[in-house]
């Protein structure tokens, strides 16, 4: 008996592997990100990292709801009745939400520099400092995962807003324009934490100076009153929180109050990246 020729067999394979896979890619390692495009990378994939856990334990958004619910439901309400805080015709209740949603914003990221102390104690935070990420995209993609954060947060605060009967926008390039404002702010506000934490190194002084610094930064914003009412020493302060800013624009997207959107997102913007550098270059104090 003659043996089968070969070539129908090799055609066959040709075309099985036309239609089929090239399985031999498997063996190939896809190639690495280098250049402009590594930091992106890993900034998204450290900020992934952080909101997986928000994804296991959602409790903190629903506590966090009850502070900024109450300022509303008491403090607005009361102070709308009372109209002792001249607003420009504004109901007080509409005048204070913005100030709200920056306020919940921002305590959600001003303790955020106890999660590295603790990923230090842990052993978390020496394995991947030794890696090739840039402290830099490490630091970025952590303040931005509380950004994250923050918005969920103001998008709770401004449903509960909407229900008291505050007259809000709904215009969805200005809802981008919130998310952008509400990004930058806690973004500057955790990376203001981070740097604190890598000044006093434990979790007790953190807390105590979080604390101490908090509703200092609330009251002497224009969170609660206008700031043509404070004293002249506090408007000087009041023009450089960076709160301030924040709540500014948020006011001017929401509520549709005069602002100065292009002066609010750059002070934002500038303090973001001034604590992205503050942050990354005290990050090491913690590893050591």
């Amino acid at each position: 008996m003659s043996a089968e020729p070969a070539a129908p067999r090799a055609a066959s394979a040709e075309s099985a592997g036309a239609a089929g896979p090239d399985l031999s890619l498997l063996l190939v390692p896809p190639r690495a990100r280098t250049g402009w495009r590594l930091v992106p990378a890993r900034i998204g994939a450290m900020c992934a990292v952080e909101l997986q856990k928000l994804r296991h334990d959602r409790t903190e958004l629903y506590t966090r709801a009850v502070q900024p619910a109450l300022w509303l439901l008491i403090f607005g309400q009361t102070f709308t009745r009372l109209k002792a805080i001249p607003t420009g015709g504004i109901p007080y209740l509409d005048f204070l939400a913005p100030g709200i949603i920056a306020q919940s914003a921002m305590f959600i990221a001003i303790f955020y520099g106890i999660m590295i102390i603790w990923e230090r104690d842990s052993g978390v935070l020496t394995k991947l400092l030794v890696t090739p990420t840039p402290r830099a995209a490490l630091v970025t993609g952590k303040a931005f995962a509380a950004g994250v954060k923050a918005v969920l947060q103001a998008a709770v605060v401004v449903l509960i807003a909407a229900a008291l009967g505050v007259a809000m926008t709904w215009n969805p390039l200005r809802l981008l324009g919130v998310v952008a404002a509400v990004l930058l702010g806690s973004a500057f506000f955790s990376c203001l934490s981070m740097a604190i934490a890598g000044i006093v190194l434990t979790r007790d002084r953190l807390m105590g100076i979080g604390q101490a610094i908090t509703m200092p930064l609330f009251f002497a914003s224009n969170a609660l009153y206008p700031i043509a009412l404070m004293p002249g020493w506090l408007q000087a302060v009041s023009k450089a929180n960076p709160l301030s800013y924040q709540v500014d624009a948020l006011r001017g997207l929401l509520i549709g109050t005069p602002s100065h959107l292009p002066l609010d997102f750059a002070v934002l913007a500038f303090a973001t990246l001034l604590g992205i550098a503050a942050s990354s270059a005290l990050l090491g104090r913690l590893a050591r």
